[in-house]
This record gives C-alpha cells, sequence and structure tokens, in this order.
C-alpha cells in the first residue's frame, strides 16, 4: 500500500484526494478550496477509502478522489 497525503475540500462536504507521497500534487490540490488532511500510511483508513480502488485511480490519474465520512459521535 501507498503511504497517501490527503487533501479536503472545504467547499464540498467531505471530498477528499489522496495522493501518494511519491506522487506529485495535482495541480487542482493547490487551489484556495483545499487544505491538507493528514497522511495516510497504512493505519485506519478514512470512511470510504477504497484500496482497490485508490490503486486503479492512482494508475490512471496520479490520485484518488474519494467521499469521507464520518462516523457519529456517541451519544451521551
Amino acid at each position: 500500500m501507498y503511504a497517501y497525503n490527503l487533501f479536503r475540500n472545504t467547499q464540498q462536504d467531505g471530498l477528499v484526494c489522496a495522493v501518494p507521497e511519491e506522487r506529485s500534487v495535482p495541480a487542482f490540490v493547490t487551489g484556495p478550496h483545499w487544505q491538507f488532511g493528514g497522511r495516510l500510511d497504512g493505519g485506519e483508513t478514512p470512511l470510504g477509502f477504497d484500496q482497490q480502488a485508490a490503486m486503479t485511480g492512482v494508475r490512471f490519474n496520479g490520485f484518488y478522489l474519494f467521499a469521507s465520512f464520518l462516523k457519529d459521535a456517541p451519544q451521551q
């Protein structure tokens, strides 16, 4: 598995771009509506991340776009 840098779109709820560390960051991610969202290196993956789809996306595009979903916080 690649180690990915994650970039989150600040306008589209849940839209994330995963870019392998050894690849160049796509130009659209450097725009004003994107922010660095952390690193993924084989630990727990974000809900919505599909490893097989990521490998295919990276092979064809150099990055993987996906919708990340947040788990609800437990009710107290």
